[in-house]
């Protein structure tokens, strides 16, 4: 009887393990079925679409299914101005981002952490921008550094720029409106790590006669480069792929188009959709390569 008993024992601690699993995938479904419908499945038919053929019918958006790896050779070669620039863009604005909120993080998880109040009103001004539309705040800028805008009056009125000169249209507006609506993005995850940073850390530093620069090198530096990457990563990723700050009716021109502006113009205007599906894919693939090398060189490889 002992032994029966034992027997049955062991059956049920055996069979718990495939229970359990039985659990976690009915748990996991959901989100593996949104998962697959709404990421694999729009995936598998871009790279479908970027092979497709012109249709013998000749007609304007109309393409077969084929194999036409010269849709990829079209991009490089049309299109690698704006690919260059999209990722030189990213690199800058990305940088000048970082530049802007890490002392603000610091300051408001950092030195505000005493005053509570006032370090979530500082969080509620860091957000504000979101509560107004992206192509708003957009254009809200294009009206503020027109011709006709006070800020270009002044400059004009002072001798900072001759009247012949114009912001909008340069690589420099674009700049500007790409790491202003992206600041947020690398200002929360900076504070995020920032916030739970042990101040004691510092103090034991400058205990050991370490200056403040020595002190943020080796301590304050490494602690906090987990938001330095997730802040590059939030940043840098929707850069690339922007088409609002560089087109022609914002703050762009023709001459600073990248390849979100021509994706959309593939798609929307010429219909020509395998080389606009050819441009996304290649972004993803490039945007995924450098975002593994910039992780693993880092030294965080747990965020991806």
């Amino acid at each position: 009887m002992a032994f029966a008993a034992f027997g049955s024992g062991s059956a049920k601690e055996h069979k718990s393990p495939t229970k359990s699993s039985r659990i976690v995938l009915a748990l996991l479904m959901p989100g593996l079925v949104y998962l697959g419908l709404f990421f694999f499945t729009p995936l598998f038919s871009l790279v479908v679409t970027s092979l497709e053929a012109p249709a013998a019918s000749g007609g304007i958006g109309e393409y077969e299914y084929g194999f036409q790896w010269q849709n990829y050779v079209e991009v490089v070669t049309t299109y690698m101005p704006q690919i260059l620039r999209s990722f030189l863009y990213a690199s800058i604005a990305t940088i000048i981002a970082l530049l802007v909120s890490y002392p603000l993080a610091y300051f408001i998880g950092v030195k505000l952490r005493t005053r509570p109040m006032l370090q979530r009103l500082m969080l509620v001004l860091v957000i504000a921008p979101f509560f107004i539309s992206f192509l708003l705040r957009t254009i809200a800028w294009k009206q503020i550094f027109s011709d006709g805008g006070a800020l270009m009056q002044f400059a004009y009125s002072t001798g900072l720029m001759d009247k012949s000169q114009h912001f909008l249209g340069t690589d420099a507006a674009v700049i500007f409106g790409l790491t202003y609506n992206f600041i947020p993005f690398m200002t929360l995850p900076l504070f995020t790590t920032l916030e739970r940073f042990d101040v004691r850390l510092l103090e034991a530093g400058s205990d050991l006669y370490a200056n403040p620069a020595a002190v943020f090198r080796k301590i304050t530096l490494p602690l906090s480069m987990p938001g330095i990457i997730s802040g590059t990563l939030l940043v840098f990723i929707p850069i690339a792929g922007d088409y609002v700050n560089a087109g022609q009716n914002f703050l762009g021109s023709s001459k600073t188009s990248m390849i979100g502006t021509i994706v959309d113009t593939e798609f929307l205007q010429t219909q020509n959709y395998p080389i606009a599906s050819a441009l996304s894919v290649m972004l993803m693939a490039v945007i995924v390569a450098l975002v593994s090398l910039y992780v693993r060189s880092s030294g965080t490889e747990d965020l991806l």
